[in-house]
């Protein structure tokens, strides 16, 4: 035993402590932290005096760079040339709802999703960068000296630290692949940070993701002496630090050692017919004339549909990067807007026929809008000033225009909505309280959502 303890001591002082590599048998050798802290936020929903919704989950996919509300969901046919753009609008499953004819496989299930033409930021502090936009969407709050990083918790951050867990063998929050500026936990801290897979599914060859390995000449048999060790070292003189552990160490090894989150992460078991429905993309290319590069995201979505089928609450996917400042319409007609119309589709009907949409709410948005006139270089810049949202699931009534932009596309004609809207609809769905305060560093408390209401209109 001595030697067993040894060596996994030694291990130990090697091991690196990243949050994201969480699930690596070397992260959790001896007392890694990482998803211990994860796992023990599910006892402070008890605390909060409230039953935890254990059956609702919510997937944002995340269109960062903004989305053309022209070009997509609220096309404006009787418009300037220079405003309407290129595409023309086409006939949807509901009665006067029109959207872009690059769309059509999603317009044949628009009873199915709805659209929320007047969503509009009310300040972003002077600043229209997408890190601006994406902390007031993902947080409800203004940006910091520093877009890029957070300094109010994420909703996903939110979700792992009031809800417990759907599924113990699974972590609360994912983001797929990795952190996009608003997704941070900020001074909540690392235990609920998202899960990053750190891979693309989209490449070619089998979905890997790294650190979800045991480390290097490590095995069952050696995960069995590490526990052993920490069994050893449950004893009163451990530090508090230590001796807090207990079953959420447990439960973090029975997270290796069952292998349910390896299969929920395993994208190759799908049917090789089901993936080529959502579709295979080619990687980011800055030299293609899509301006951008052809969207490499939608079998980062046939992944959020096995993740909240496994029972992760709260799963972010990044699906960037509509950012059409040159070449708009060739990007959006050559790539982005078809391979969105066959993927979102898939996604929707694949959700929806093993039972996910009921208690699954599926927000697709960005993090501002586009602007009305388009520019020199056939293009269009960034506006925070009215954009579109699709929703589905979750109770969502489908086939519903809530709110419209006025006939330029610039402004919010009625039914104003804010980020913060989308958000409360977002804390509503799971069961969050958004009045419930939460101190910072400073001992600063801070309310989880500082405005915003449910938007009844969906439902």
């Amino acid at each position: 035993m001595a030697g067993t303890n040894k060596r996994a001591c030694d291990e130990f002082n090697l091991l690196s402590h990243s949050r994201r590599g969480f699930i690596k048998a070397g992260s959790l050798g001896m007392c890694g932290l990482a998803l211990p802290q994860l796992l023990r936020q599910e006892a402070l929903a008890s605390a909060l005096g409230k039953p935890v919704n254990r059956e609702k989950s919510v997937i944002i996919l995340w269109m960062r760079g903004g989305p053309s509300q022209h070009d997509m969901w609220d096309p404006k046919p009787d418009a300037p040339v220079e405003i309407r753009g290129e595409f023309k609008p086409i006939a949807t499953s509901v009665p006067g709802i029109q959207v872009s004819e690059l769309l059509p496989k999603t317009a044949k299930i628009m009873h199915k999703w709805s659209i929320i033409r007047s969503i509009a930021h009310r300040s972003i502090d002077g600043n229209v960068g997408h890190s601006a936009g994406d902390q007031i969407c993902f947080t409800g709050y203004p940006s910091g000296p520093s877009p890029d990083t957070n300094v109010m918790p994420s909703c996903g951050s939110y979700a792992a630290k009031q809800l417990q867990h759907l599924n113990t063998a699974m972590p609360a929050y994912v983001m797929i692949p990795k952190n996009v500026p608003g997704t941070g936990s900020a001074w909540l801290g690392k235990s609920y940070a998202a899960f990053e897979t750190m891979a693309d599914p989209a490449v070619t060859g089998p979905f890997k993701i790294p650190n979800f390995t045991f480390a290097e000449g490590v095995d069952a048999g050696r995960l069995g002496e590490r526990t052993a060790l920490l069994n050893t070292l449950n004893n009163p003189d451990l530090a508090e630090s230590m001796k807090n552990l207990g079953d959420y160490q447990n439960q973090a090894l029975g997270i290796l050692s069952s292998g349910k989150a390896r299969a929920a992460f395993d994208l190759d078991s799908e049917p090789q017919s089901l993936r080529d429905r959502y579709g295979f993309m080619p990687a980011f290319d800055p030299a293609d004339p899509q301006r951008c590069g052809a969207p490499n995201w939608a079998q980062r979505m046939l992944l959020s549909r096995r993740l909240v089928e496994a029972g992760v609450r709260m799963v972010t996917v990044d699906l960037r990067w509509w950012d059409f400042h040159k070449q708009g319409f060739d990007s959006q007609k050559r790539g982005f807007l078809p391979r969105w119309d066959m993927a979102y589709s898939a996604f929707i009907e694949d959700m929806e026929s093993r039972g996910l949409l009921e208690n699954t709410l599926v927000v697709a948005w960005g993090e501002f809008g586009r602007t009305p006139v388009i520019n020199k270089d056939a293009g269009r810049d960034h506006w925070p000033y009215v954009m579109s949202g699709a929703f589905a699931g979750g109770g969502v009534k489908g086939g519903r225009v809530i709110g419209s932009s006025d006939a330029k596309g610039a402004v919010p004609k009625d039914n104003r909505k804010l980020p913060h809207d989308v958000l409360a609809t977002i804390y509503n769905h799971l069961g969050i309280d958004t009045k419930a305060a939460y101190l910072d560093h400073t001992g600063r408390p801070h309310v989880v959502l500082p405005e915003g209401s449910k938007i009844e209109e969906l439902f």
